[in-house]
């Protein structure tokens, strides 16, 4: 409850009121998503692109921020937000490449707060406690088990999740596709040479010390990967 009173004294505060009536003299009254004109302004609602949160509401550059706030009906919130007989159609994303083509950047520039994310190497992390690189031979049977589970979730559109993202190598063309017709995915690509993979690993912190390991893993992507 603390968070939605944080996020109402936002909403009820003079500051933004101010800036939303400013919007709507510069916009006019059309909702900017379906043009269908407003007749009231208390109808028209300031949509934040960017979702806000008890950590970022105090952050202007993304509550006062023009570029991140759409004017929309009611409706067109509704549907935004998958409530009020407006759920949408879930879409998945199958995001595959080699190690280091950017795949979970990818992801992250394109999700949504909601949306439900599958990496292999965050379930790793998750489940061992460790920094998301390691990743203990060990403990593969029990990471597979959960990354299968919401595979299946996502499968059978389980859950109040908005879009869903599955990041992997998927390097076998045979098994991509069918995993991909199986969960009713799209297909994205991140596309990367073997040396701009192995040049991202080098500039990588992180596994400074596993360099010999990650390269390894570059390269067998690449001998596996079918177009």
């Amino acid at each position: 409850m603390a968070k939605f009173a944080i996020l109402q004294s936002f909403y009820a505060s003079k500051e933004w009121r101010t800036f939303r009536a400013n919007l709507i003299l510069e916009r006019g009254n059309c909702c900017e998503r379906c043009k269908e004109v407003i007749l009231r302004p208390v109808d028209i609602i300031g949509h934040h692109i960017i979702e806000l949160t008890p950590e970022n509401v105090h952050d202007h550059t993304i509550s006062l921020n023009p570029e991140n706030v759409e004017l929309i009906c009611y409706d067109c919130h509704n549907i935004e937000h998958n409530r009020f007989g407006h759920q949408g159609k879930k879409q998945v994303f199958m995001v595959y490449g080699a190690p280091f083509s950017g795949k979970a950047a990818l992801v992250h520039q394109q999700m949504k707060r909601g949306d439900l994310i599958v990496d292999m190497d965050r379930l790793y992390e998750a489940i061992s406690g460790l920094s998301f690189y390691d990743k203990p031979d060990n403990l593969f049977s029990n990471v597979i088990a959960v990354h299968n589970l919401l595979l299946d979730n996502i499968k059978t559109r389980m859950g109040k999740w908005n879009n869903a993202w599955i990041i992997g190598g998927h390097a076998d063309k045979f098994k991509r596709e069918r995993l991909a017709n199986d969960l009713g995915a799209d297909l994205i690509f991140c596309s990367a040479t073997i040396d701009e993979c192995f040049a991202r690993l080098e500039e990588d912190e992180d596994r400074r010390y596993r360099k010999t390991e990650w390269k390894k893993y570059i390269e067998k992507w690449f001998e596996q990967y079918c177009p």
